[in-house]
């Protein structure tokens, strides 16, 4: 008889072909009285974030009760870092997707609940905190019986917690996920949230070897010869990100007339038909990061060729909306192709426009939104929209190239630390790297 961990894994393709949405109901192992009971997986998706699966296993005989979540998709390329400022009560009821791997932080009480110490889980800030005190106050009986001084100051930490669910006090409250798949809701969405902030960064050899996938040394020798990537088209074999069957990447370095050279990969898979692209600068970071502000006067501004790099975010202030740095991913396409690639993400492929994630309010409000893009696109609102890039990676044609467009501003600005943070330049050193 398998665990229920075990039949989750068993059971996640089954569970995500369902269309009805239905949750497929398992006999599995009671590990608390080693009888049979049930396990319940259901495959869902967060709102503006990703697909999970969250499995709940229930014991008639010993009514023992374990609810756990998965994602369902792949680790991330980077990991992730949310910090949230909670100032009102309303902040509790924010959902929060906690995976294996992820650390919990308040700093406020030098407080921190290590990655691996619990399972995953889907709850709200409240939740995390319920969770917290109720890990606290198990043992608390036994302290007070073996050692009354650890168990006061223990129960004058529960306190401490208690009052944060009240929100007497504003804290912070820090989840750092190295596998990117731990998530925190913005009640605001499409609009930015001000109270959080999303970092995204590359993970240590260390992180890889915690999430076990540590890279294995290739020992193939590198492409060194540059004209020959720029006249021929590299295959690499790799595994479908989908299905995991053996695919083919397709590579190519291309010059962008006016701007430098990108590499253009593709990912074709022949067993599920599943396709990828991804756009990555061909040339180092900037030493200044780029803005650039188009002014939207005609239709024909929407063929503009467009480079959207993965540091890139995209900005519509008439709209109040920003797409962070990692959203999307790295893009060569035309503006009209991005704001479509936006009006997907936010509105055609949102869950919180049908089923039971559907509310008249917050539909009401993508459907505007989708709406209000479809204007730009057909010329019908007067719009900026702006790349900003602290890696100067990013580009958008000038279609009056070589002589300077009217309608469109390209700023140059110096990166603040954070920014270097983010890149991971603050820790770089290209000089005397070999000295001990």
């Amino acid at each position: 008889m398998l665990t229920a961990s075990a039949l989750l894994d068993l059971s996640s393709r089954k569970v995500l072909e369902d269309e009805d949405q239905q949750p497929t109901v398992i006999e599995s192992l009671c590990m608390n009285c080693y009888e049979n009971g049930s396990t319940r997986l259901l495959f869902t998706k967060i709102p503006f974030f990703k697909e999970i699966i969250i499995s709940s296993f229930t014991c008639p005989h010993c009514n023992w009760t374990n609810t756990e979540i998965q994602s369902a998709g792949r680790i991330q390329e980077q990991g992730v870092l949310y910090t949230l400022q909670v100032k009102t009560k309303e902040d509790m009821n924010r959902e929060v997707v906690k995976s294996d791997s992820a650390s919990t932080r308040i700093p406020q009480l030098d407080f921190e609940i290590p990655a691996f110490t619990q399972k995953g889980s889907l709850s709200t800030i409240e939740g995390l905190l319920d969770r917290a005190v109720a890990g606290l106050e198990q043992d608390q009986p036994i302290r007070k019986a073996t050692d009354p001084a650890v168990a006061e100051k223990i129960e004058e930490f529960i306190e401490r917690l208690k009052k944060l669910k009240k929100v007497e006090e504003e804290f912070t409250l820090i989840i750092d996920d190295p596998s990117g798949n731990s998530f925190i809701e913005n009640p605001s969405a499409p609009q930015k949230d001000t109270a959080l902030t999303v970092t995204h960064y590359k993970r240590t050899p260390e992180h890889n070897a915690v999430l076990g996938i540590e890279e294995e040394e290739d020992d193939r020798k590198p492409v060194n010869d540059l004209d020959t990537m720029r006249n021929e088209v590299l295959v690499f074999n790799t595994n479908c990100p989908e299905c995991n069957a053996p695919a083919n990447t397709n590579m190519k370095l291309v010059q962008i007339p006016h701007f430098k050279e990108v590499i253009i990969m593709a990912t074709n898979c022949d067993s599920c038909r599943h396709r990828t692209n991804e756009v990555k600068s061909g040339g180092a970071t900037e030493e200044l990061g780029t803005r650039i502000t188009l002014h939207l006067t005609d239709p024909s501004d929407m063929s503009r060729d467009l480079l959207k790099s993965e540091t890139c975010s995209v900005l519509i202030p008439e709209l109040e909306f920003e797409l962070g740095m990692a959203a999307l991913g790295g893009k060569f396409t035309t503006l009209e192709g991005l704001l479509k690639d936006i009006k997907d993400l936010i509105v055609s492929k949102n869950p919180f426009m049908c089923g039971d994630s559907s509310t008249a309010d917050r539909a009401g409000k993508l459907e505007l939104f989708g709406q209000k893009i479809d204007k730009i696109i057909a010329g019908e609102m007067d719009v900026h929209v702006i790349l900003d890039d602290p890696a100067g990676n990013s580009y958008l044609q000038n279609v009056y190239a070589p002589d300077p467009d009217p309608e469109m501003k390209i700023e140059k600005y110096t990166r603040t630390f954070e920014q270097n943070e983010d890149l991971g330049l603050n820790d770089m050193k290209t000089e005397g790297y070999a000295e001990k």
